[in-house]
């Protein structure tokens, strides 16, 4: 019997296996709307800055009301999304998130566990993940300066929040881009715990498990883990080999203590091996050469090769397919003491990254463009924060410090064996990355009479860092050894803003927001010392108004806003060329740039059981001043003289490349069975716009859109304690490409997954 058959039988099955949880936990749980975490969610930002700031989600609430209404108070153009919705929509990466937010871009690395966020169209491509992100991730309060680092990280969620435009004056760092914030569940005084089992397409399995409860008077803990099995649907049409079964697990731990009624202890631990395979490249174009691309019979087909000699230099077994061979692990500390009038918070944090990562980036079975990279990081991050602790008062404050060391090692092997007369060999790059940051940062509101709130909060950082011991060997050949850059960044970042709760469920804001992220250097394949100059720290000026309503309560609720931001120095992913080389990819800044748009959210519920979702985003952008090399037109220049020569452009007018239009949604009908029983069914839905790879692109150099389509049918008790579902992702089987980029010889994409179909059951009390 197939997983899938086995899935569908235990989905049959689920009411029997939970009917002894049912009516043991109907008693101490009441009605809950939800199996599972949902009910201690919350996606507040740190710090009671804002009046009515307080989000979390009303358990007791009916699950056809809107949820976060204390939000709807807020200010700002945070996407809150509960851990239902994330279950619903599948999400379970990083990646995943932008399938219910608008504006919202996140790509994979050449088809790894590294990613890269492009928030209102701010974001930049750093294969190399060793300089500052202009989207930053959060789990549970604590940054973390490296995406990747939250690999595995992803279940036992009590929610999420993604906020555009540049942030930092109410807790951690500045940047440009927004940030996305994750919150796992805490302990629980009371004894819970319940487990979730996903089977799909493909022998794909996802296992998840949580016990939660009291140790002793005012001592708490949570225990939960995950692991990921199968999954692979590319297949090599030269040995039938398949690609991109997943193999991971994680654990994550926590432990509270409240000595006293005023004082919260949390320390909590993470662990995750992820030796998952990934998906490989598919070329669409071949740059340089004569050999023909592959000939693929379907967009699940895909080609790849290792060489036994590149597999004994990197360590690795024989034949070793694009993969990972991650750990991550971390551990944070949480205090918080409330003095009466004010509030003291303190996070201490020490997050760990041992990766090593195989792509065959050329795409083909040749080697001319085999990648092996192995990163060996930590970083330590502080924050102290005071902030005043009745969120009724009309003056709310916050005033902190953040702090963060960072030290990393990447080595990266390539095997240009098969590119030849070019290379011909096989090479490693390797540096070390020391960084060192601190940020001072206040925020003050005030609530005037008539619903009016002023507020305005100022942030100043310093950022150090330096790259060290960069060498560059051929094996066989020469070994060029840099020295050492060093670049220093210090800037302040602020917002003022004024809002208006016009009516009790209408409110509008305007709100200034300068950002700030810090230079840096870009570390991959360098040839030249020239390579390592530091690229300058992005400011950007953004202007900002929305609103928040719910014209019909619990019937329809409609958000917006619209921005505009004036970019200096903005940093973006250009080429340089290398003479008798070839182009490279080189992180520079352009001078002036712009970008514009605007995002809503509709929620409806226009009569008894129909629940619509939408969510939308359009942005434009353009280089007002953004000289570098045109690459489209040097590859052009080399395929026809066979000489390498760089073409200057200045791409001013151009535009940005980013996606204009993002959509999401969902529609659901949830109609009672019996008074016992919910079914829920309806579909889902996502589109993104092309998105140009590199600046002017057109043609292969740029990303088709595509509309995927999805849906699913949910059967669970009405008390919420056990549930099975059926779902399906990409029904309409889309060939679409969700990243892109350029090797040695090819350009390629990355292909988005096919058709999923799985079953999905749980249990909770």
């Amino acid at each position: 019997m197939s997983r899938l058959s086995t899935a569908l039988t235990m989905v049959g099955m689920m009411p029997v296996w939970c009917a002894a949880a049912q009516a043991e936990g109907a008693a101490s749980h009441g009605k809950a709307h939800r199996a599972g975490p949902v009910r201690h969610a919350s996606t507040a930002k740190p710090g009671p800055v804002m009046a009515r700031q307080t989000t979390a989600v009303d358990v007791s609430a009916r699950r056809h009301d809107f949820a976060y209404q204390e939000a709807q108070h807020i200010p700002d153009a945070t996407t809150r999304i509960t851990a239902e919705r994330l279950t619903e929509r599948g999400v379970v990466t990083l990646r995943g998130l932008e399938r219910v937010a608008p504006n919202l871009t996140i790509q994979s690395i050449n088809g790894t566990a590294s990613t890269n966020f492009y928030l209102r169209g701010v974001g930049f491509n750093d294969f190399t993940q060793n300089n500052m992100a202009p989207v930053l991730t959060y789990v549970d309060d604590v940054a973390f300066p490296y995406s990747s680092m939250t690999s595995g990280m992803m279940f036992d969620l009590a929610g999420a929040s993604v906020t555009p435009g540049p942030v930092g004056t109410e807790h951690g760092q500045s940047d440009t881009g927004g940030e996305v914030h994750l919150h796992t569940n805490d302990p629980t005084d009371a004894w819970h715990f319940g487990a979730t089992e996903d089977i799909a397409s493909y022998a794909r399995s996802r296992s998840e498990a949580y016990v939660s409860g009291p140790l002793a008077r005012g001592l708490s803990f949570r225990l939960a883990g995950q692991t990921q099995h199968g999954g692979g649907w590319q297949t090599n049409p030269l040995n039938g080999d398949h690609l991109g079964d997943a193999d991971l697990w994680a654990l994550r731990g926590k432990l509270r203590w409240k000595p006293d009624a005023h004082t919260t202890i949390l320390l909590g631990g993470h662990f995750t091996q992820d030796n998952s395979e990934v998906v490989t490249a598919v070329p669409v174009h071949r740059l340089i050469g004569t050999q023909p691309l592959p000939d693929m019979a379907s967009w699940q087909q895909a080609e790849w090769s290792s060489r036994p000699e590149f597999a004994k230099l990197i360590g690795r077994k024989a034949g070793i397919k694009p993969s990972e061979h991650n750990q991550f692990w971390g551990a944070d500390l949480h205090i918080d003491h409330d003095f009466g009038p004010l509030t003291l918070s303190a996070i201490s944090a020490f997050e760990t990254e041992r990766q090593g990562e195989y792509t065959d980036q050329d795409g083909t079975a040749l080697s001319q463009a085999d990648t092996y990279r192995t990163i060996d990081a930590n970083t330590f991050t502080q924050e102290l924060r005071l902030h005043s602790s009745n969120t009724q008062d009309k003056l709310q404050w916050v005033v902190g410090a953040h702090y963060q060391r960072t030290r990393m090692n990447q080595r990266f092997f390539f095997d240009y064996t098969d590119y030849t007369p070019a290379r011909g060999y096989m090479m490693a790059t390797n540096f070390g990355l020391n960084q060192e940051s601190l940020s001072e940062f206040g925020h003050v509101s005030y609530r005037l009479p008539h619903g009016v709130m002023i507020w305005g909060g100022l942030l100043h950082e310093r950022d150090e860092r330096s790259i060290t011991g960069l060498k560059s060997q051929i094996f066989g050949g020469a070994t060029t050894n840099f020295h050492g850059e060093s670049t220093t960044s210090d800037q302040f970042s602020g917002q003022v803003g004024v809002s208006w709760q016009m009516l009790q469920h209408a409110l509008v804001y305007y709100k200034m927001s300068k950002g700030f992220k810090p230079g840096g250097f870009t570390a991959n394949n360098t040839q030249i010392q020239a390579q390592l100059d530091p690229f300058k720290p992005e400011t950007v000026l953004t202007y900002e108004v929305g609103f928040k309503s719910d014209p019909i309560p619990d019937k329809l609720r409609i958000n917006g806003a619209a921005f505009y931001n004036d970019f200096h120095n903005q940093q973006i992913l250009g080429t340089v060329l290398i003479p008798n080389y070839g182009p490279l990819s080189e992180i520079t800044n352009a001078p002036k740039s712009e970008s514009w748009g605007f995002e809503g959210t509709i929620e409806a519920h226009p009569f008894s059981h129909l629940h619509l979702t939408q969510n939308l985003g359009w942005q434009r952008g353009n280089f007002q001043d953004f000289p570098t090399v045109n690459r489209a037109k040097t590859n052009a220049y080399y395929a026809q003289h066979g000489v390498w020569k760089a073409i200057n452009d200045n791409f001013s007018g151009v535009d940005n490349g980013q996606p204009k239009l993002t959509l999401n949604g969902s529609a659901e009908w949830r109609q009672p069975l019996a008074r016992a029983y919910t079914l829920e069914f309806g579909p889902d839905w996502q589109y993104r716009g092309s998105q140009a790879i590199t600046p002017g692109g057109t043609g292969f150099y740029r990303l088709p859109p595509y509309f995927l389509l999805g849906a699913h049918v949910s059967f669970r008790s009405a008390s919420g304690r056990w549930e099975a579902t059926v779902y399906a992702r990409n029904i309409l089987n889309r060939r679409f490409a969700e990243s892109g980029g350029q090797a040695t010889t090819t350009y390629f994409y990355i292909p988005g997954e096919p058709r999923f179909i799985g079953g999905r059951i749980s249990c909770a009390y």
